[in-house]
């Protein structure tokens, strides 16, 4: 076969969700697909090397709007599964890393095309069921977005191979972007079936074999991204799917010599301990472990005086409850100038109060249950103390109600401590806190913004005073890695806002730019 061919991917255009109209053929076809899946509960195995392995350590995947509903139970690995997949990897890797990098591209090109197309209701409903998005908000990311990110990919992957360095009369040079020496860990979060996607497809498509340990409240929606991947000819061993316990699975993965790195998107905490236990075991890799992360925030708005009262409004409900504020990116904190809380208090507790909550199948609820017991506990709790707070007042929503699904209000809280519990801690719930200040203090605000939390993922300033979007900019230089200027502080796009934010946020190599894809070569 001739090799004899210079090509490349050109940029590719985003993919453009849909609008489920009213007799829409969308519509249709997503409410079929919700209707067949919700009447079934499926089997879920641990793929490695190609494989199906049943360990008959079960799990159940419920719908977080009706936890007494079981659609899937899963088998979860070990140990002795962890050892299975990095023998897997091992095989699989020589073939796949020699493979023209072309080739490997378009196994991702065509899985996004099938998640585009003929998949596109599957992947939306498994994810509107297990992970309680609304319809709208699973076509933006699960099919959407996913797409974004092989395509994406794919562009900036061909980007880097071409920088190649200056040769001279007599020398040649060359740079060849090898794949890492070993595995990747990939760890993929419940709240983005395309962070499920990407997180293990991004190493492979540079190369390298990954293990994915998917979270256990998506496994359902992952599970059937894994097997587009295979219809779509990714190789055995390539990625190998292992649900199961992070405690048990990270253990052994991140303690074993072939790690090569982890691509990880989760709390803080775990990020943290992860991170150590790499720290302990460095002497025992071949390899230092590349490790990339995107974790918690606190997100913020600061209104400024000059605000407009409606995309202030607008920016702080959906950026804070859209999807019940499962997004590492949500609005969680607001300040708002005085002059500014006159005019917007009625109809920022009006729009709140009038959301419509309830089961994902009725495609008129704006949002459903959050994800599980553990988070409805959670969330619960803080909006408990903020109740019996002399320094806090919740003004909408706060309701609570677990009897048939996990279902939170969305919940504005009043404080007058700007550094009050919920100012400050990731809630990852329907819940905004707001502090009210004196329209004098737009500076001081700022910098107290800029110091309360450990976060610095996304955030926004609202004013229509250019001075004072500029002076935003400067004093919240590393609270964002995403920073929006009158915007919601949600929403980023693949290939427009590459994604990431650093302090206790994570290290920032940017989801959807070729800033992540360069972590998972190493140029010889």
């Amino acid at each position: 076969m001739s090799n004899n061919r210079a090509f490349e991917f050109l940029r590719p255009v985003n993919e453009a969700p849909y609008l489920y109209g009213p007799g829409s053929k969308e519509k249709e076809e997503v409410k079929a697909k919700l209707k067949e899946l919700s009447s079934q509960t499926i089997e879920i195995p641990l793929i490695i090397g190609g494989r199906e392995v049943k360990t008959g350590n079960m799990g159940e995947v419920s719908m977080p709007h009706n936890h007494s509903k079981v659609i899937a139970r899963y088998h979860k690995a070990g140990k002795a599964e962890v050892e299975q997949a990095v023998e897997a990897a091992r095989e699989a890797k020589h073939a796949w890393e020699r493979m023209p990098w072309d080739k490997r591209a378009i196994i991702f090109r065509k899985a996004a095309a099938k998640i585009a197309g003929p998949n596109r209701w599957q992947i939306n409903a498994a994810t509107m069921l297990g992970q309680g998005k609304d319809v709208f908000q699973a076509d933006i990311e699960a099919a959407c977005e996913l797409v974004d990110f092989y395509h994406f990919n794919v562009y900036y992957l061909n980007q880097i191979y071409k920088d190649q360095p200056e040769s001279l009369r007599s020398v040649i040079n060359q740079t060849e972007y090898r794949p890492l020496e070993g595995f990747v860990f990939a760890v993929s979060p419940f709240n983005f079936t395309a962070i499920g996607g990407n997180l293990p497809a991004a190493p492979a498509m540079a190369g390298n074999t990954v293990l994915w340990k998917p979270a256990s409240t998506a496994v359902y929606s992952n599970y059937m991204v894994m097997r587009i991947l295979e219809e779509s000819g990714l190789p055995a061993g390539v990625i190998n799917f292992l649900p199961g316990p992070g405690s048990e699975i990270g253990d052994y993965a991140l303690k074993h010599p072939d790690l090569a790195g982890v691509h990880f998107t989760g709390s803080s905490e775990t990020f943290r301990h992860m991170w150590k236990t790499i720290g302990e075991n460095i002497a025992n890799y071949k390899t230092y472990p590349r490790i990339v992360g995107e974790t918690g925030g606190k997100d913020f708005v600061v209104a400024h005086s000059s605000a407009d009262k409606d995309e202030l409004i607008t920016a702080l409900v959906r950026g804070a409850f859209e999807y019940q504020g499962q997004k590492c990116s949500a609005a969680s904190r607001a300040y708002i100038p005085e002059s500014l809380w006159k005019d917007i208090r009625d109809d920022l507790i009006s729009t709140t109060e009038e959301i419509k909550v309830g089961d994902v199948e009725d495609f008129t609820n704006y949002l459903s249950a959050v994800i599980d017991r553990a988070a409805f506990d959670k969330i619960k709790g803080y909006i408990d103390y903020a109740k019996a707070s002399d320094e806090a007042e919740v003004i909408a929503g706060g309701q609570c109600d677990d009897s048939t699904g996990y279902f939170v209000r969305p919940t504005l809280i009043l404080t007058t401590n700007p550094r009050f519990k919920t100012m400050e801690e990731e809630i990852f719930g329907p819940v905004l806190t707001l502090y009210i200040y004196p329209d004098d203090d737009y500076e001081k605000v700022l910098h107290l913004c800029n110091e309360t939390s450990p976060y610095g993922l996304t955030g926004s300033v609202m004013a229509k005073d250019r001075a004072a979007l500029l002076q935003g900019e400067d004093i919240l230089t590393h609270a964002a890695g995403n920073f929006y200027l009158n915007d919601k502080p949600t929403a980023a796009i693949v290939g427009q806002q590459p994604f990431g934010g650093s302090r206790a946020s994570g290290t920032n190599d940017k989801a959807g730019a070729m800033w992540n894809m360069i972590r998972w070569v190493s140029p010889r």
